[in-house]
């Protein structure tokens, strides 16, 4: 079974992503804060990073500067953002971020980008 982290500090957020993901089958992990999720990603494996940029202590951008940066297995991560200018794109990208998506994401839209990105295709 497929384990993706999700690492946002709205709780809303979290929690309206691990509904959609558990639902589809794969195993779910929070991090409220990149430094959090640095720490998850330490402990254990993930197939795949949901990862929020407006975030206290560590945003999304140093997140995957740091986790690309690690000696760890390089899975993909997803970067999604109310950020919706190309500048904040293109920086997610640089971090080291495989895709980039607006909020707010239809759950079909976040099912089929989990399935392009660990490799299953689509449903």
């Amino acid at each position: 079974m497929k384990r993706i982290l999700i690492v946002d500090d709205a709780a809303t957020v979290r929690m309206y992503y691990r509904t959609i993901l558990e639902e589809a089958g794969y195993l779910v992990a929070e991090a409220v804060n990149g430094i959090e999720g640095l720490e998850k990603a330490l402990e254990e494996p993930f197939d795949l990073y949901i990862v929020d940029i407006n975030m206290p202590k560590l945003d999304g951008y140093g997140f995957m500067k740091e986790l690309r940066s690690m000696e760890l297995p390089q899975v993909p991560a997803m970067m999604v953002s109310t950020e919706a200018a190309a500048n904040d794109r293109q920086r997610a990208y640089t971090a080291g971020a495989n895709l980039y998506l607006v909020k707010p994401i239809k759950p079909d839209l976040l099912l089929r980008n989990c399935h392009l990105l660990l490799g299953e295709g689509c449903p």
